[in-house]
């Protein structure tokens, strides 16, 4: 059986392996999350689940925007191999500590991928990539957010301080 021919890559070969680590990283970001959801679940902070389960869905969906790139630019998405999560926390300050170090992780990984594609002249994945240097200053601000409430908050019981959290 013959191999169907792939169309010309549009994408720069750099790039392409570039936001196929990031697509790793994205998917990791989501079983991290999962993870944190499942903690905040054994616990009733019904809010802190909530908003964790969003979260992996979103990072998953993340991914999957950069996997259908990668294809629909000619490159070859790879599908990552998922290294092992944090799955105990000693707190839920922790859990949102962890998740705001994550997202910066993720923001400097991304503004990589901006830069390098930038310097390649890569302008289709440049273009793409602008979505999600702007959602990275929304993703850090919400969780920042969230850690201002458990500084006014102080020593509230943790339940109480999971009710004044958003679930989105």
């Amino acid at each position: 059986m013959k191999t169907a021919i792939r169309k010309q890559m549009s994408i720069h070969p750099k790039v392409m392996d570039m936001l196929n680590n990031q697509i790793a990283l994205e998917m990791h970001a989501s079983a991290s999350y999962l993870a944190m959801a499942s903690w905040c679940d054994q616990r009733e902070l019904l809010n802190s689940k909530a908003f964790f389960y969003k979260q992996a869905e979103e990072e998953r969906e993340h991914g999957m925007k950069i996997f259908n790139f990668v294809n629909d630019a000619g490159g070859a998405a790879i599908s990552p191999s998922i290294p092992l999560v944090n799955n105990d926390f000693e707190s839920l300050r922790e859990v949102y500590e962890k998740t705001l170090d994550q997202e910066i992780h993720v923001t400097h990984s991304i503004h990589k991928c901006f830069s390098l594609a930038r310097s390649l002249n890569d302008f289709a994945s440049e273009v793409f990539l602008q979505w999600f240097v702007s959602e990275q200053v929304e993703e850090e601000d919400v969780v920042r957010g969230i850690l201002d409430t458990f500084d006014l908050m102080g020593d509230m019981p943790l339940k109480m301080i999971d009710e004044r959290l958003p679930k989105e």
